[in-house]
């Protein structure tokens, strides 16, 4: 009985020293706080979505889904093969040039009208606060911070860390101008020793005039926050990047809903969006597009062309691991009015104000 009590108690005590690890961030308290309290979106303690969002799906369960994970045997392709990849130089990128260029999952680069934007980079190899537990898929991972030249905005649309890396965003500190993100996630950056005059944190439907040629807005998304035991101590955002003549949405994670026709009649119609399509599963639906829900969304969004993202890097859900972008290609092409979709490697250059630009159906035939 002994040794099991000081057994449980050098666990206890090892779990303790572990999330005092700073890659948990810190929750805002102070000024930051009581701003977070006088929020519309912040009811009941936490930040809530615009409809009512369970964690889980009717009928599901937390157990259940943990069970399915850890002990049920499931068909969940993962590829053996290297994920294809193109190694852009972006250091030598023309700063005249407007193009984006995705580094997998939902990380990806942008140049547009002369200033630079790095949107949720992971390039730790890893999407979980536990080392080796959620690895990137070999071949995803070519890039590093050292191949990025010095970032004008960085944008965060929320906190999980598949979306928010503190490896990733150490290295980041030299490079990055301006930090724009949700309410409370700029506690995280303070406490990891970003100054807070370069912390910008915003409400949805905020306006951002970034300079005379680039406007960024905030808008929702259908989601929740959280790096520790705590949820929703932070809000989760999209953003509406525009210049005179262009628009991109840049979606972060959500679940289908409302918003994606709101935000379309608020700010459509989009030359390019960005939306969420992968780590989907029925049981979660609700904070994850399912592939259904990424085509009705597309055209709530008033969308010219649409990019698919949050796949090809790590296995997040139960689904193989190009099944996202297999399903999401038939669906549209079964759609009334198919919308071109932007599906390039990991690392090509994506013209932006290209619209005859055309991308091969690179995952096929990968084992």
């Amino acid at each position: 009985m002994i040794t099991f009590l000081i057994l449980l108690a050098l666990i206890a005590f090892a779990l303790y020293r572990f999330l005092k690890h700073p890659k948990f961030g810190k929750a805002p308290s102070g000024e930051r706080l009581t701003l977070i309290q006088n929020s519309p979106q912040y009811k009941n303690g936490k930040f809530e979505n615009q409809s009512f969002t369970p964690d889980l799906a009717e009928g599901a369960s937390m157990t259940g889904v943990l069970f399915e994970f850890f002990f049920k045997k499931v068909e969940r392709k993962v590829p053996t093969d290297l994920i294809p990849s193109v190694k852009t130089n972006l250091h030598e990128l023309p700063i005249d040039q407007d193009v984006l260029v995705w580094f997998g999952h939902s990380s990806y680069f942008i140049q547009l009208e002369g200033k630079r934007f790095l949107i949720d980079p992971v390039f730790s190899g890893n999407a979980s606060p536990i080392p080796g537990t959620t690895k990137s898929f070999k071949g995803s991972d070519i890039y590093t911070v050292e191949d990025l030249p010095e970032i004008d905005y960085l944008l965060i649309t929320h906190d999980h860390y598949d979306h928010l890396d503190y490896d990733t965003i150490l290295k980041l500190k030299s490079k990055t101008k301006k930090i724009i993100t949700a309410l409370g996630v700029g506690s995280h950056f303070e406490f990891w020793g970003f100054p807070a005059e370069n912390i910008i944190e915003k409400d949805w439907f905020s306006k951002i005039e970034l300079d005379e040629k680039l406007t960024l807005y905030t808008a929702p998304s259908r989601h929740f926050s959280g790096r520790s035991f705590k949820r929703c101590n932070t809000l989760w955002t999209s953003f509406i990047l525009e210049t005179k003549d262009f628009k991109m949405y840049l979606g972060g994670d959500s679940g289908y809903d409302k918003h994606f026709a709101e935000i379309g009649e608020k700010y459509g119609p989009f030359d390019i969006a960005l939306l969420d399509n992968g780590q989907y599963n029925e049981k979660w639906k609700y904070i994850h597009n399912m592939p259904e829900d990424v085509v009705t969304a597309m055209k709530d969004l008033k969308a010219k062309r649409v990019f698919p993202v949050h796949s090809s890097k790590f296995a997040l859900s139960l689904h193989s691991w190009d099944e996202p972008l297999t399903k999401v290609t038939e669906l549209n092409s079964l759609s009334e009015n198919p919308i071109p979709l932007i599906t390039p490697m990991i690392g090509e250059k994506v013209e932006l104000k290209n619209e005859k630009q055309e991308f091969k159906q690179w995952w096929r035939n990968i084992r």
